[in-house]
């Protein structure tokens, strides 16, 4: 079986196949490894770092691990949308330093517990994250040759990277990753997931998540939240 927990840090960027170092020496180091291809640039950094345009999750979220974040983030937004805030940016304890995130409440149906973050909803949360980041079709045969190659290097098994294969070659099946949230906190992790794998400055891509949203089901005022916490991540 899959291990889906590992394969999401590893598509989050808190391990970028075959590259060592920080998260910003990571990010700097794919967006060099696809200069000499701005189409390769798309797909690499959306894939494997989690971003399209050269961010990357700030603070300590990525310390807590790819599933760890999404919930977290997606429960930040969450409780801020119930309580009846306004729309805002991960807090910062000043404006030198960087956000620091919390993991979800063991509690709350946005727990990492397997018995609520199931290997299969993980999965589909890499799903979800796989189907952003092909949202304005960039990625054509010779991306996706490079994408499975820095997979297949780093080392997290050939059920995962057949798995990263049919993800790519096959059209995204947008109803199974709707299908796969259960409850509304799922859903606002599927979103979540999405929104940190892409910047939305496209219209294929703001489309897309416009598109995703009301498949969830999810108010357009707690969209704005996820939208403004997930901003407040990236750096």
């Amino acid at each position: 079986m899959i291990d889906a927990r590992k394969l999401l840090d590893q598509f989050l960027g808190s391990q970028v196949p075959g590259m060592q170092g920080s998260v910003k020496d990571k990010a700097t180091a794919a967006i060099n490894l696809a200069r000499d291809n701005p189409m390769a640039t798309s797909a690499i950094a959306g894939v494997l770092l989690g971003t399209k345009t050269g961010r990357q999750v700030a603070g300590n979220a990525l310390a807590l691990g790819g599933l760890a974040a999404i919930a977290g983030l997606g429960y930040q937004a969450y409780k801020n949308y119930r309580d009846g805030n306004q729309p805002q940016q991960a807090p910062q304890s000043s404006p030198q330093a960087e956000p620091q995130f919390l993991p979800p409440p063991s509690d709350s149906g946005f727990s990492t517990a397997p018995a609520i973050a199931n290997n299969d909803f993980t999965l589909s949360l890499v799903r979800a994250m796989i189907a952003a980041a092909r949202a304005d079709g960039h990625i054509d045969d010779t991306e996706r040759q490079r994408i499975l190659g820095k997979v297949q290097e780093s080392g997290v098994g050939s059920e995962a990277e057949a798995f990263f294969q049919r993800e790519l070659a096959n059209p995204v099946d947008l109803d199974a990753i709707v299908a796969s949230a259960k409850t509304e906190e799922q859903r606002v992790q599927v979103y979540t997931a999405s929104r940190l794998t892409i910047e939305p400055d496209s219209r294929a891509e703001r489309g897309y998540l416009d598109l995703l949203a009301g498949r969830l089901g999810l108010p357009d005022a707690l969209v704005d939240h996820i939208e403004a916490t997930v901003a407040g991540a990236k750096v």
